[in-house]
C-alpha cells in the first residue's frame, strides 16, 4: 500500500496581516491541512527572491508569500514592491523548469482566517497531482 503524497509548503507571512490570519483560523479551530511551515516576516516586500529558492533548494514542494491587501500594507508600498518583484521571481522559477503551481502570492488580513484556510486547501490540492519537487533540490550531506 502506497501513502499519498503531502506536499510541504513553505509560507512567507507578512508579520501584520496574514500571519495574523493564520492564528485568527487556528484559534478559530478552522480546518486546514497540516501541510505549511509558516515563516513571519515584517513584510512580504521583505522576501527576498533568494529566500524563496532556498526554500525550494531545501525541499519545499512549494512556496507561498502572503501579506496585506494592497492599499493596506503597514509599510506603505511594501506589499506592492512585493507583487513586482514575485511576478519576476515566478517567471524566473518557470525558467528553470519549475511548474508555476508550485509558487502563489496571496493577500490575506489579519480578519481573514477562512481565507488564509481556502487558500492553503487550493495550494495542497494543486501541489499534489504534481508530486514531490526534485528540480531545485539539492542533496544533503550529513
Amino acid at each position: 500500500m502506497t501513502e499519498e503524497f503531502e506536499p510541504k509548503i513553505v509560507a512567507f507571512l507578512c508579520k501584520w496581516c496574514s500571519s495574523a490570519g493564520s492564528d485568527l483560523a487556528g484559534v478559530s479551530r478552522m480546518e486546514y491541512p497540516a501541510n505549511v511551515i509558516p515563516i513571519q516576516v515584517m513584510c512580504s516586500g521583505s522576501v527576498s527572491p533568494l529566500y524563496i529558492f532556498e526554500a525550494f533548494n531545501r525541499g519545499a514542494d512549494g512556496v507561498l508569500v502572503s501579506g496585506c491587501h494592497p492599499g493596506d500594507c503597514h509599510y506603505i508600498k511594501g506589499n506592492m514592491y512585493a507583487r513586482r518583484k514575485l511576478l519576476l521571481v515566478k517567471k524566473l522559477l518557470e525558467h528553470v523548469g519549475l511548474e508555476p503551481q508550485r509558487f502563489r502570492m496571496s493577500w490575506v488580513s489579519a480578519a481573514e482566517g477562512q481565507k488564509y484556510t481556502q487558500v492553503i486547501k487550493e495550494l495542497v490540492k494543486e501541489l499534489k497531482p504534481l508530486g514531490p519537487q526534485t528540480k531545485l533540490r539539492r542533496e544533503r550531506n550529513g
